[in-house]
């Protein structure tokens, strides 16, 4: 019984650990990207009219529907979660499936919309967007990097989600070991959170 006992209590330390092990690895990200915000506010201070002028530029329909996709897609990996700690394994690789799906949708999206701007020369260091003035030369640099940046995390979580399935379905993550699915879920609602932020930023501006 002592060591039933013992046993328990180390993964609960384990999933804790983890846990937290999650969070600040998180933490480390919103500091990178807290980073780049600042940057972004300094140059639109400084340069508000400019910025605005370059975020015409931008297709806010194109925007707006990233934004539905990725929030949809953080509501199936909750839905995933609570899937899973129900013991529905093949409900919670349905929800992750479809998180990854969208999150397809999304990086399709963002190629579309990439490949238009650079066919009308709008692309770092292209002689098109050299002759603008220097605020939308900067307003454009940041939102190649930024929205690049984010596109790279979309990858990254795809991967992390994909993994998933594949443990849910080797029953690696199940009912009562599913945090591995968590941190999954964590991360990939920063990379919504991020988007968030970024909407706002590129698309929105007045």
């Amino acid at each position: 019984m002592t060591n039933m006992t013992t046993a328990t209590a180390h993964v609960h330390r384990d999933d804790v650990g983890s846990k937290m092990g999650m969070w600040l690895f998180l933490f480390t990200e919103l500091i990178l990207f807290g980073g780049l915000f600042i940057i972004y506010a300094v140059y639109r201070f400084k340069y508000p009219d400019q910025f605005q002028l370059a975020a015409k530029e931008l297709d806010t329909l194109v925007g707006t529907v990233n934004t539905i996709i990725l929030l949809t897609s953080s509501l199936t990996v909750a839905l995933s979660i609570t899937a899973i700690q129900q013991g529905k394994k093949h409900l919670s690789i349905l929800l992750v499936g479809m998180t990854v799906i969208l999150a397809s949708a999304f990086l399709a999206n963002k190629y579309f919309e990439w490949s238009h701007k650079i066919s009308v020369g709008i692309y770092p260091q292209s002689p098109e967007l050299l002759n603008k003035p220097p605020g939308e030369i900067l307003y454009f640099g940041l939102y190649y990097v930024m929205t690049g940046l984010h596109a790279l995390h979309v990858i990254i979580g795809m991967i992390v989600l994909i993994f998933s399935i594949v443990f849910i379905a080797k029953g690696k993550i199940n009912q009562n070991s599913y945090v591995k699915l968590e941190a999954g879920g964590l991360y990939w609602h920063l990379v919504d959170i991020i988007w968030i932020f970024l909407f706002p930023l590129f698309y929105l501006i007045s």
